[in-house]
């Protein structure tokens, strides 16, 4: 490598370099043989070259062992090409380097894949990684990753933040997903946990005095997965003292503008602030996609006295609701096309969809014999149909209807390509309820977490261990959300000893527990704990969203499958007997899972 330095990237030379002797390094990405001459096209992360290898020049007998993937050097001088011959496609489409030595610096068996087919299993891929992570698109996509953490931290820096580390191997405080458990050698028979969250450490950070903090954290969850998860994954983790609710949000209004103004070019605008409530009744969730309407309608009360006993029980009974939504224009849709329908709304827990359909010439619908066509037109108008439209409409208990309906909601709004791709919709939600009810456990469980803290109006609830009144009791929590997904979430937390008390004994931990799972910080209360909150932001997530996919694995160097696995490194993989020995530990059952 001592004859050879690079002098340029494979993206830098232009026409006002015409005449320069270069030396570029990289992969062939493409090699053309015309006889007389051979052109190999260069890559790195920067771009591409076309490079050119004359006959009278020695080069010529390397270039023709070149192959696709081979890393080479190149030395030669950069010649303008003729205006005809100009690749307006290419970067450095103006020019060309005519190759005067060419030295192979590592050859390559060839590829299982072309890294310009986009119809590659994503299988391979994860297998060949770093094979997959040559292709442009991955170059990008991690490049606007690095981007966005970049300007994070410029921006908070500005806000007199501090950048403080959290530990990755810490003591298990179960926060609603498995923990990854670490064995200790040195204490036989106890573990560490890799951190779900830094939770408890960012409010220690903040009992010790440092008001701003955040941390571009690595957090992991034993949890079943999805296309915008992964068992290891990375946010950026916020806290503050002395906030109330709307400087968090303030805050954060700022971080994003500045964000997607560096990283998209787009002005966000004030984000817009719903309430949980009114995010479950409008649009079916607590992550509303409003980049396109077709909101709920509720029309419980118009079916009390409904003929229809499926409608009128569940209008009548506590709990029940019934919500439709208008799909506009669609009085064309076959009984095919809706029968399909079914099937999403079922995956909501529902058991069944009712249509109506307003045609020009006529009305029809599967329960028109307990409606006349002027109810029905009724039923259509008062939602906000017309003439043309289909109305579709769901009775269950309201969390099923609610599930329901934006699952239903979604999918009518890709399939009749109602979604505005062109712009970034936000919305702060707010006002979540505090308690959730499992019925398997029969008890209450935090929504968020046990750290959250109750608005001021239903504290003596809480306080006064007010059972009947927990499903009322609303938090000092808020998310905030972008196309549909949940990119950031947090509270203002508990900071009153007493108050903490009572959030555990209505969750049903003992003092016991309690002192097992978090005596340290809750000794830590009482040493002066300043009012505070934060917010964690999912960056695989916002880097997903950035980056114009669906699936966080594309902005992840080295993700993970569906099943927690890692198919290039095929881990997880069983160890040595000696290092389990070592540790203390014998294995019931060696089992491998892998997709």
């Amino acid at each position: 490598m001592s004859e050879y330095k690079r002098s340029h990237n494979c993206g830098d030379l232009n026409a006002k370099d015409d005449g320069q002797e270069v030396c570029l390094m990289g992969w062939v990405d493409t090699r053309r043989d015309h006889g007389g001459l051979i052109f190999v096209d260069l890559r790195d992360r920067y771009g591409l070259t076309q490079i050119v290898f004359n006959p009278n020049q020695d080069s010529l007998h390397v270039a023709k062992d070149l192959r696709s993937e081979y890393v080479v050097a190149i030395k030669g001088q950069v010649r303008k090409r003729p205006d005809a011959m100009v690749n307006k496609k290419m970067q450095t489409g103006e020019i060309e380097v005519e190759a005067s030595e060419c030295k192979i610096l590592s050859a390559a068996k060839t590829p299982p894949f072309q890294l310009d087919d986009d119809n590659v299993t994503e299988a391979l891929r994860l297998k060949y990684r770093y094979l997959d992570l040559r292709r442009p698109k991955m170059q990008k996509n991690l490049q606007v990753r690095h981007l966005l953490t970049n300007h994070i931290r410029q921006f908070l820096n500005t806000q007199d933040f501090l950048e403080i580390e959290t530990p990755i191997l810490y003591k298990s405080t179960p926060e609603g997903a498995r923990d990854y458990l670490v064995p200790s050698r040195v204490h036989p028979g106890s573990f560490y946990a890799l951190p779900q969250s830094p939770q408890t450490l960012k409010q220690l950070l903040m009992i010790s005095g440092y008001d701003k903090y955040y941390q571009i954290a690595r957090c992991f969850r034993d949890e079943d997965l999805r296309a915008e998860r992964q068992p290891e994954f990375t946010q950026l983790d916020l806290e503050m003292s002395f906030v109330d609710i709307e400087e968090v949000k303030e805050l954060n209004q700022r971080l994003v503008s500045y964000l997607w103004k560096e990283l998209r070019g787009q002005d966000v605008g004030t984000i817009p602030t719903i309430t949980y409530d009114e995010a479950m009744n409008r649009y079916g969730n607590d992550k509303p996609d409003l980049r396109f309407g077709m909101e709920l309608q509720d029309i419980t009360d118009m079916m009390k006295s409904s003929s229809f006993k499926v409608f009128s029980d569940v209008a009548n009974r506590e709990g029940g609701a019934i919500k439709g939504l208008i799909c506009p224009n669609a009085s064309d849709f076959s009984r095919g096309k809706i029968d399909k329908l079914m099937n999403v709304v079922k995956k909501g827990g529902a058991k069944g969809l009712v249509w109506l359909k307003w045609e020009k010439d006529k009305i029809s619908s599967p329960v028109s014999k307990f409606f006349d066509d002027a109810s029905i037109k009724d039923i259509i108008t008062k939602m906000g149909g017309k003439e043309g439209d289909i109305a579709f409409i769901v009775a269950d208990d309201w969390g099923i209807t609610c599930a329901s309906m934006a699952a239903l909601r979604l999918h009518l709004g890709e399939e009749l390509n109602l979604i505005d791709t062109s712009k970034d919709a936000f919305t702060w939600v707010t006002d979540f309820p505090l308690f959730d009810y499992d019925p398997n456990e029969k008890r209450w469980i935090a929504m968020h977490h046990p750290f959250t803290a109750v608005k001021e109006e239903f504290l003596e609830d809480m306080l006064n261990d007010r059972e009947e009144n927990f499903p009322n009791l609303r938090a000092k929590a808020y998310d905030l959300v972008c196309n549909g997904y949940e990119i950031a979430g947090g509270s203002i937390r508990i900071h009153q000893n007493e108050v903490q008390a009572a959030m555990f004994r209505a969750l049903r931990i003992s003092e016991e527990e309690a002192k097992q799972r978090f005596g340290f910080f809750l000794e830590a209360l009482h040493y002066g704990t300043p009012p505070h909150g934060g917010i964690a932001w999912g960056l695989d997530r916002v880097a997903m969203i950035l980056c114009d996919t669906d699936a966080i694995r594309d902005v992840i160097a080295f993700p993970k499958t569906a099943k927690a696995y890692d198919a290039m490194s095929e881990s997880p993989a069983p160890v040595d007997r000696a290092q389990l020995l070592e540790l203390g530990i014998t294995t019931l059952k060696s089992q491998t899972n892998k997709t």
